[in-house]
């Protein structure tokens, strides 16, 4: 009996029904990091924020969702939380899990990117006459965003294959199909193996990208004329 199924592995490697979960992937990873995103920034502003309560409420938040495992999460997303009689689908679920899970690690890089800016530059712009919101916008997020580059590429980078924990809750993202292919076709290798082939290239992709857009955001930098910003 062979081991290894060559002309499966080179099958599956080009199956619809695989390209379908590497496709759901793909989707689920940028959906959740956009939505992460924006809770992470709400998130970082809060925990700058001057107002105990309002710094504390984000702390608490922090702390949750980087103290407990992901899958824990999606699984009281997905089946507890409708005992209380609150139901979400298995893409909302999904989703919903990624995103709050990924907001709690996005609002530290954040935050330490923002207050990587030296305070004098800002004292520099309110001395000008800028509003609070022009400073954050034209002088602080611009330079902000060169340290927040590379964690938050990393960041996407684990995104893609923490993708696979959602597999636990029926989202039919790569690893999901593959698990069920394997239940059909029995190629426990060859299966396998076309998931982790398929996980390396979207991350070697993302690698490529992520250098071209740190390189490009280097080179761009330069010196900023407050007044020009008035």
């Amino acid at each position: 009996m062979s081991l290894w199924n060559w002309s499966g592995f080179f099958g599956y490697l080009v199956n619809p029904f695989i390209l379908g979960g590497v496709v759901t992937t793909i989707w689920l990873t940028v959906v959740s990091l956009i939505c992460g995103l924006a809770l992470g920034f709400v998130l970082a502003m809060m925990r700058r924020s001057k107002v105990k309560g309002v710094r504390g409420l984000a702390q608490f938040y922090i702390w949750l969702f980087r103290g407990t495992p992901l899958l824990v999460q999606l699984i009281i997303i997905y089946t507890a939380l409708p005992q209380l009689g609150i139901r979400f689908s298995v893409v909302q679920a999904a989703l919903l899990g990624l995103a709050l899970n990924e907001a709690a690690y996005l609002a530290e890089i954040i935050r330490a990117g923002i207050e990587a800016v030296p305070d004098g530059q800002s004292r520099a712009a309110r001395a000008l006459g800028m509003t609070e919101r022009q400073i954050m916008r034209y002088i602080v997020m611009p330079q902000a965003f060169k340290v927040i580059i590379p964690p938050l590429g990393n960041s996407v980078n684990g995104l893609l294959k923490t993708t696979s924990v959602t597999s636990v809750i029926s989202m039919e993202e790569l690893l999901r199909r593959t698990q069920m292919l394997i239940q059909e076709k029995f190629m426990v290798l060859e299966l396998f193996a076309v998931a982790a082939i398929y996980y390396l290239l979207m991350t070697t992709l993302w690698d490529l990208v992520q250098r071209r857009i740190e390189k490009h955001f280097g080179q761009s930098t330069g010196p900023l004329n407050l007044a020009d910003k008035r």
